[in-house]
């Protein structure tokens, strides 16, 4: 195992261990967040292979060229997890309106039935 693999391994322990120890919602989202970028930095890693062309690049020698599929891959994986983070948010404003505080414990008291 490389360093660089051991700290995007530390990146997605660092999110996972977030959301499920912080009680605060904000910092839930933002540990989530933490926790896609290690997801996504680890599938580049995988992917990044050197000594492939660009398939598109004029004039390039013919040989072996980057599949581009992973890049797209990736490019949706960032727009997926952008718009699911703005969706928490929303969420979470809509409790602020009802609720004090944004502490899971106690939104669970006073919402109780």
């Amino acid at each position: 195992m490389s360093v660089l693999e051991a700290y995007i391994f530390g990146t997605l322990l660092i999110g996972f261990f977030g959301i499920i120890f912080k009680k605060n919602l904000m910092m839930k989202i933002i540990a989530m967040d933490v926790m896609s970028t290690g997801v996504i930095a680890y599938y580049v890693l995988i992917a990044a292979r050197g000594g492939f062309y660009t398939p598109i690049a004029a004039g390039s020698t013919p040989g072996p060229y980057a599949d581009p599929v992973p890049q797209a891959v990736i490019l949706t994986a960032i727009v997926i997890g952008f718009s699911i983070q703005a969706l928490m948010l929303v969420g979470v404003m809509k409790l602020a309106r009802n609720n004090p505080t944004l502490e899971t414990d106690q939104i669970e008291t006073h919402n109780t039935p």
